[in-house]
């Protein structure tokens, strides 16, 4: 099986999983998807000398060592992190940025601990009411832009995790070594690595990555005002077979995975004439909040010729997956069922 990430840039790097090695509820750390707005740093920073600090409308302005951290209690959570623009490139109108198809996500195993013990240890004030993540990494190119996000507080103090470890490893280096925020079921824009401060504030962040690039908007629009991207976008994706192949009539096995942000998939079901019958998928492995589930379909009796497969999720409280994805200028949320259709061949 090829698991090479195909990579789109090199400077800055970003890199995404081929279908083939998203079979696994856990995504393997070294072909995890990379995503990066800037250079990954070149060796890992000495833990004597890293510091986290948290700062703004606290009652109490702190430094954390890495012993600190480790000192908190402990958090694991599974999570299934998406690039925003993950299926841009299948959109029918082109879209700018990344040309990702289906594998810019993935989903691992995270351990941590959560943000809310770090900033309980600071105290909040009553102005406090978003948190903003810096790194230490340096912003590649002339800009000198640095990438900093930040959350409201609600999602803060509830479900963001400061992971330190991944799939039971240390974070690799270029998964944000040795500390990154992971706002669960939500994308990687909002999940900072390489983590050196926390500032809480009493309003959102403004600046370059908040307002112009993460945000879904159209032509002719301004992008501050278009809707912050947060939340992963229920979807399901076809991993085997791969688009393209060719098969031998009879028994097919159709495999994938689905997934909803901060919902849970309830069902996923699978078409094979354009969407005008539906089969029922059967939903397999871990069922966990935040991380994907793995389905699977034996599909009998699978005639000649070619094919069109199509997989639709729906969630816990009964959406379902939008045939049509909505454009926008950056193709940020592509989550439509036509769009992630397979064809293949079978002989």
């Amino acid at each position: 099986m090829k698991t090479e990430l195909r990579v789109m840039t090199e400077r800055p790097l970003n890199a995404e999983t081929p279908a083939a090695a998203l079979h696994s509820w856990i995504t393997p750390n070294h072909v995890f998807f990379d995503r990066n707005q800037g250079a990954i740093p070149r060796r890992r920073i000495a833990l004597a000398r890293w510091r986290l600090s948290v700062e703004g409308e606290i009652r109490t302005p702190l430094a954390f060592s890495f012993d600190d951290i480790r000192r908190l209690p402990k958090a694991i959570a599974a999570d299934t992190l998406e690039c925003s623009g993950n299926g841009r490139s299948l959109l029918a109108e082109k879209s700018a940025g990344n040309p990702w198809t289906v594998g810019g996500v993935g989903n691992a195993v995270w351990g941590g601990v959560w943000l809310r013990d770090v900033l309980n240890q600071a105290g909040l004030k009553p102005a406090a009411a978003h948190v903003a993540f810096e790194g230490f990494d340096r912003p590649s190119g002339a800009s000198g832009v640095k990438f900093i996000r930040s959350i409201p507080l609600e999602k803060a103090l509830s479900t963001t995790l400061l992971a330190y470890e991944m799939n039971g490893e240390p974070l690799p280096l270029k998964h944000g070594y040795p500390l990154r925020a992971l706002a669960l079921g939500w994308t990687g824009a909002n999940c900072v690595k390489w983590l050196s401060r926390l500032t809480v504030m009493d309003r959102p962040f403004a600046g370059f990555f908040m307002d112009n690039v993460y945000r879904v908007f159209q032509k002719g629009q301004d992008p501050a005002t278009g809707e912050k991207v947060t939340g992963i976008k229920l979807k399901s994706i076809i991993t085997q077979p791969l688009a393209g192949e060719t098969l031998c009539a009879g028994t097919v096995v159709v495999l994938g995975a689905a997934y909803a942000g901060t919902d849970r998939v309830a069902r996923v079901d699978l078409s094979f004439d354009g969407g005008t019958t539906w089969r029922a998928a059967q939903l397999i492995g871990p069922d966990e909040p935040f991380a994907w589930r793995q389905w699977q379909y034996v599909w009998t009796g699978a005639g000649t010729g070619e094919h069109t497969l199509m997989a639709r999720a729906t969630d816990g409280r009964g959406r379902r997956q939008p045939m049509q994805a909505a454009w926008n200028v950056l193709g940020y949320g592509n989550n439509g069922v036509r769009e992630h259709a397979v064809s293949v061949r079978i002989v």
